[in-house]
């Protein structure tokens, strides 16, 4: 279990650090930077690396709402629920924390902004309601464990789960980067809305609860597709 919870930790940790540290050192660089699109391709690629990487040791879930959903899906002992969570909550926390003290060293720097926090309302990048962030954050939560547990099922094609899952993840990116940032995982959320200035942290509720709710959802679809899965 310590092997397990430790590739969780480093797995959520390279998503953070890889997924939100391209959002805010390489986005907005002036005509160099990576944009929206290379911000979904990086959040897909940390997960697609790290399911080669670590995927083998722990299932390479790195997110709180992935592993509930392999829970109610029948991959994921309800034991290890809590452990898990605490160990990607914890990888993002410290991955937030090394950006942020690399984001500081910037010349100038008078503070991390919004930091690639996820948010609704004011907070999001196009201004969307609270409404269109729960709905989204369900949604695609809910499809991105119907992509995991389907590409992960003993009758899909084998070795090819981690590029189908990294670019799932990028996709989901790519649909709701200006509605909310794109969570779909709460560790993620987590990490960065402690040291992100604005309402990150007021607004964190939604972040758990959508993606909790939509990946129960999708294994719940998954289920009824697939009832001997």
């Amino acid at each position: 279990m310590s092997q397990k919870l430790l590739a969780e930790f480093f797995g959520t940790f390279w998503l953070v650090l890889g997924g939100c540290g391209s959002a805010v050192l390489a986005a907005g660089v002036a005509d160099v930077g990576i944009g929206w699109l290379g911000v979904a391709f990086a959040f897909g690629l940390t997960v697609l690396t790290m399911a080669f990487a670590v995927g083998h040791i722990s299932g390479g879930h790195f997110n709180p709402a992935v592993s509930l959903g392999l829970m109610i899906g029948g991959r994921f002992p309800a034991k290890d629920l809590i452990p898990y969570w605490v160990a990607q909550v914890l990888g993002a926390i410290v991955a937030a924390a090394v950006l942020y003290l690399i984001v500081s060293g910037a010349p100038g720097f008078e503070g991390v902004g919004s930091f690639a926090s996820n948010g609704y309302g004011e907070a999001s990048p196009q201004g969307y309601s609270m409404m269109s962030a729960l709905v989204i954050e369900i949604v695609l939560t809910a499809f991105f464990i119907v992509i995991i547990l389907g590409a992960t099922s003993d009758r899909a094609p084998a070795g090819f789960a981690p590029i189908a899952i990294g670019l799932g993840l990028t996709l989901i990116h790519l649909i709701s980067i200006p509605v909310t940032n794109t969570s779909v995982n709460p560790a993620r959320s987590t990490g960065v809305a402690l040291f992100a200035d604005g309402p990150a942290l007021a607004q964190l509720w939604l972040f758990w609860v959508a993606p909790l709710v939509g990946g129960a959802i999708g294994a719940v679809i998954w289920k009824l597709m697939a009832p001997d899965d």
